[in-house]
């Protein structure tokens, strides 16, 4: 390719991608419809004029279609009386109107094909126009929807790329990770304090077990020296 070709596609590219940014779907359509709408009424008003002059050459042919029969009713009247000069004029003027009328009556034949033909492509343009613009809500409403769509989903994507660079779900990760290390140092703590609570009790009851050991060990050398001493009073009394 050369440079010149190179040159002229990447203009044509730029030039379409500037066209489809700019283009709005919902002010085309209806620029779509007022060129259909205008295209119509055109093409009503050339059928129009078809049609005018199809009537025209209805007339011509019936007027000369009379005016054929008028001299051939004068030839008979002229034979009839004798005057055969005047006869053949009048056949010449016959022969003359009734060339015409072929003439006219092929013409009026191709313009009455045309009119219709025109009908057809007015009605089908016309039909056209109706089915378009019965459409145009719907496909309005089916361009408002794909933005508000597309409007969405760019949201929620740059919401998902603000949380992290690389990967949103790595970021939720982490949270839930710092989430169960709280909660592992929140019942660390728990525990810790309950063994404490234990420790001490345990400590309460290790006192009294020693008291109790104490005051037996009191009462049971109480009772030892009461009875040496009433040993000893024996003794001496014997």
């Amino acid at each position: 390719m050369g440079i010149l070709d190179r040159i002229s596609t990447i203009l044509r590219a730029n030039v379409n991608d500037l066209l489809d940014r700019a283009e709005d779907p919902e002010k085309m359509l209806d620029q779509i419809l007022r060129d259909m709408q205008s295209n119509a009424v055109t093409a009503r008003n050339q059928v129009a004029q078809m049609i005018a002059q199809e009537k025209e050459l209805e007339g011509e042919l019936k007027e000369t279609q009379e005016l054929a029969t008028e001299w051939g009713e004068k030839a008979r009247r002229a034979v009839a009386a004798g005057k055969d000069d005047l006869a053949r004029e009048a056949l010449r003027r016959k022969k003359d109107a009734d060339e015409n009328a072929a003439v006219y009556e092929q013409q009026f034949k191709i313009q009455q094909q045309t009119v219709e033909k025109l009908k057809q492509q007015l009605q089908l343009l016309e039909s056209k126009y109706q089915a378009t613009l019965s459409q145009r809500d719907s496909l309005i409403a089916r361009q408002r929807r794909a933005k508000v769509t597309q409007e969405i989903t760019k949201q929620a994507s740059a919401t998902v790329a603000s949380l992290s660079p690389l990967d949103a779900s790595s970021e939720l990760d982490r949270m839930e990770r710092k989430i169960r290390s709280n909660e592992a140092q929140a019942a660390a703590l728990l525990e810790i304090e309950d063994t404490s609570f234990d420790a001490q009790f345990r400590e309460l009851d290790y006192d009294v077990d020693i008291e109790q050991e104490l005051e037996a060990l009191k009462a049971g050398t109480s009772v030892a020296g009461e009875l040496e001493s009433g040993e000893k009073t024996t003794d001496t009394a014997n």
